[in-house]
C-alpha cells in the first residue's frame, strides 16, 4: 500500500496541473495562442533558470556519472536503430514514418521528466538527472533532423543542426550552470532567490500549457499510428531500458532517469520540428497529446512495480 501510495503521489500534481489546463482551454479562458506564448515561456525562460539554478547547486564531483551518462547515449542510439529499421515496414508513408520514429525516441524530459524525477528523488538527489540534459538533449536533437530528414528525402543540413544545437536555450542554460558550478562563481542570495523562483514556474506551468493542447478528435483517423507510437514509447521503450539499466546495477536516482529518459511522453517540440520539416504535423501533435494523457497511467504503474521491488 505505501507503494501505491508513493507512485500515486508521484503522478497527482502533474496529472491535476494537466487537468487544469484542459479544463481551462474548454472553457475559453487559454485559446491556441495564449497556449503557444505559454509553451514559449516555459521553453525560453523560466525552464533554462531551473535548470541553471538546479544544476549551480548541484555536487558535481558526487552527481557526475559517466556510466550513466554513457548507458543512456547508447541506449538511445541503439534505440534509433531498431525503430529506423522496423517502422518502415510497418508504416508505407513518409511523412508518417518519420513522426513515429521521433516521437518514439524523443520524450518530454525536461518539461515532464525532471518534476516527475524530482518527486521521486528528492531536490537534494536530482543532480544525475540534472547532468544529463546536457548530454541527451544535443543527441535527441541531432537524431530527430536526421529522421526527419531522411523520410523527407533530403539530407541532413549540418550546419543547421549544429547551430540549433548550441542556441537551445536548455543546453545554454545547463552548460552555464555548470561553469558557474565549476568556477565557483558566487551569485549574490537576492538573485539566486530571484532565479529559483523563476525557475520553479516552469513545472506547472508548463504542465497546465500542455493540458490546454489535448484534442480528442484524430484518434480515429490515425488508430494504427496511434497505437504503435502510444506503445512503443510508454511500453516498449521504457520496458527494455529500465530492465537493462536494472541488470547493470543503477538504482534510486540513478536508474530513475532511465525510466523517465526512456517512458515519458513525447516531446512537445517534435510537432513543429515534424512541421518545419514536412512529416505528418497532425499526427506528431496526436501523438503528443495521446502520450501525455496516457504516460500519467503508465508512469504511475512503472513507480509502483519498482518501488515494489526496490528498486528506487
Amino acid at each position: 500500500m505505501d507503494n501505491l501510495i508513493i507512485a500515486f503521489n508521484a503522478v497527482l500534481p502533474v496529472m491535476l496541473c494537466i487537468m487544469l489546463g484542459y479544463f481551462l482551454a474548454r472553457i475559453g479562458m487559454i485559446k491556441e495562442e495564449l497556449r503557444k506564448g505559454l509553451n514559449g515561456l516555459c521553453f525560453k525562460v523560466f525552464l533554462p533558470f531551473y535548470l541553471f539554478h538546479s544544476v549551480y547547486e548541484t555536487d558535481v564531483s558526487d552527481a557526475f556519472n559517466p556510466g550513466l551518462m554513457l548507458f543512456c547515449c547508447l541506449a538511445m542510439i541503439a534505440w534509433f536503430a531498431v525503430l529506423m529499421f522496423i517502422i518502415p515496414r510497418l508504416e508505407p508513408e513518409n511523412p508518417r514514418r518519420g513522426v513515429l520514429i521521433q516521437a518514439m525516441f524523443r520524450s518530454n524530459f525536461a518539461l515532464f521528466g525532471l518534476p516527475m524525477a524530482e518527486t521521486l528523488c528528492g531536490k537534494e538527489n536530482m543532480g544525475p538527472t540534472n547532468l544529463l540534459i546536457g548530454v541527451c538533449v544535443p543527441l535527441v536533437n541531432v537524431l530527430a533532423v536526421i529522421t526527419l530528414e531522411t523520410f523527407r528525402g533530403g539530407k541532413p543540413n549540418v550546419k543547421k543542426m549544429l547551430l540549433g544545437i548550441a542556441k537551445n536555450p536548455l543546453i545554454i542554460a545547463s552548460l552555464l550552470g555548470l561553469a558557474f558550478n565549476l568556477l565557483n562563481i558566487p551569485l549574490y542570495t537576492d538573485l539566486q532567490k530571484t532565479i529559483s523562483s523563476l525557475g520553479s514556474v516552469a513545472t506547472p506551468l508548463s504542465m497546465v500549457a500542455l493540458g490546454a493542447s489535448f484534442s480528442f478528435a484524430s484518434a480515429k483517423v490515425y488508430r494504427k499510428q496511434l497505437l504503435l507510437g502510444v506503445g512503443g514509447k510508454l511500453i516498449v521503450s521504457p520496458l527494455i531500458m529500465v530492465v537493462l539499466g536494472a541488470l547493470l546495477g543503477f538504482r534510486a536516482e540513478t536508474l530513475v532517469p532511465i525510466l523517465i529518459y526512456f517512458g515519458a511522453p513525447t516531446a512537445v517540440s517534435s510537432f513543429p520540428m515534424a512541421q518545419q520539416m514536412d512529416g505528418d504535423g497532425e499526427l506528431a501533435a496526436s501523438l503528443v497529446v495521446f502520450t501525455s494523457a496516457l504516460s500519467i497511467l503508465t508512469i504511475f504503474l512503472w513507480v509502483f512495480a519498482l518501488k515494489t521491488l526496490g528498486l528506487i
